[in-house]
């Protein structure tokens, strides 16, 4: 199976690190809104309350292990195309 529990916000940081992937591109990646930020700059508030340890919201198993299989990360799986 590739249900998990609930991730915490660290292991959340700690598999975007891994894939070198920025805030808004991790977003992208799970289809999170992504908006303009104060700065000029665009942003995923949604992605970073996941990584906050401040912020309740958490990253829920199977999504987390969705993330980990579309970023070639998963230990036990693998996505594939069909060909």
């Amino acid at each position: 199976s590739v249900d998990a529990p609930a991730r915490t916000a660290g292991d959340v940081k700690g598999a975007r690190t891994a894939a070198r992937l920025s805030h808004v591109q991790a977003a992208g990646v799970r289809g999170y809104p992504v908006q303009q930020g104060s700065r000029g700059g665009l942003q995923s508030r949604t992605w970073q309350a996941l990584e906050s340890e401040t912020d309740e919201r958490t990253m829920q198993g199977p999504v987390f292990a969705m993330f980990l299989l579309l970023t070639g990360q998963h230990p036990t799986h693998a996505l594939v195309h069909k060909t």
